[in-house]
């Protein structure tokens, strides 16, 4: 029997799930589109506030004369410190958080939301106060330092050494979580078949978790690089700033506001350079469109 669909008293193509949600995906639009006019409003002031001071650096550079602060010595020991301290500081993070996030997602041990927790601590804890806390560790007088100091006759704070501590100490956390989500996002039965065959769970850690979270880490690599170049208040604590040495990028600002203005922009500009690459390094992963 053929149903005539042409009467209206059969089922039509129009009648269809499929077609019912096409016909509504339009209105949606449409109403994501008007937007509430108590909301408008408060929106574009937050926009303008987060945008507005960035452009004032633009306005505000000294472009003419861009190439040649540049190129100033100090600006280039300023920058060649950070550089550097933020990319040692990124792969002690990698030696020291990639394990702790695998312990954090994959093994089930007493105390582990309390770990996970002390893990965010220097998220939300202000720079100085953990400059403060490794001065009090590790200082010549601290807890640990003042071993270090008896036995080894070595000193950390106010080193090149001290700078790259406190950037790994404020930027772990940011590596910490991403490859922890990570972890917790891929199908653990990968792991069990490679333990099913034999393999250790050292080997199924190097050959078969680590490739299939190797995203998570370059992620969060980037995100402690990025952190670790911009902190300021952790060093100047536990650091000093004392160029050639100790002096970053950020600390450098901080004095040239007060000598040289124009090129304290400049060096504003090269850290937000830096930052907004990183954004377009990472728009897949956490600038996503949305469905």
């Amino acid at each position: 029997m053929v149903t005539d669909t042409s009467s209206g008293t059969g089922p039509s193509a129009l009648d269809s799930p499929t077609s019912t949600v096409d016909r509504r995906r339009p209105a949606r639009r449409l109403a994501r589109r008007r937007v509430p006019a108590p909301l408008a409003l408060p929106a574009a002031v937050a926009l303008a506030f987060l945008v507005l001071p960035l452009v004032g650096l633009f306005v505000r550079a000294p472009w003419p004369t861009l190439p040649q602060r540049l190129t100033e010595p100090e600006v280039l020991a300023a920058l060649r410190l950070s550089l550097v301290a933020a990319t040692l500081a990124t792969a002690v993070c990698l030696v020291l958080g990639v394990p702790l996030a695998w312990l954090l997602a994959r093994v089930d041990f007493p105390g582990r939301r309390l770990a996970r927790a002390l893990v965010t601590v220097p998220l939300v804890l202000p720079p100085v106060v953990g400059g403060l806390a490794l001065l009090l560790l590790l200082g010549r007088r601290g807890i640990i330092g003042q071993w270090l100091d008896k036995w080894f006759d070595a000193t950390i704070p106010f080193t090149t050494s001290a700078v790259v501590i406190a950037e790994a100490f404020v930027a772990m956390p940011f590596l910490v979580i991403a490859v922890e989500g990570a972890l917790r996002g891929v199908d653990d039965r990968y792991e069990e078949a490679a333990a099913t065959l034999g393999a250790s769970r050292w080997t199924t850690f190097r050959r078969v978790t680590l490739p299939l979270v190797a995203p998570g880490i370059a992620a969060g690599s980037v995100l402690c690089w990025a952190r670790a170049l911009g902190e300021f208040g952790a060093t100047i604590t536990f650091a000093g700033n004392f160029p050639g040495r100790t002096q970053t990028m950020p600390l450098s600002v901080y004095l040239l506001l007060e000598t040289d203005p124009p090129a304290a922009i400049v060096l504003s500009l090269v850290l937000l350079a830096v930052s907004v690459a990183i954004l377009v390094a990472l728009r897949e992963k956490w600038i996503g469109s949305p469905a």
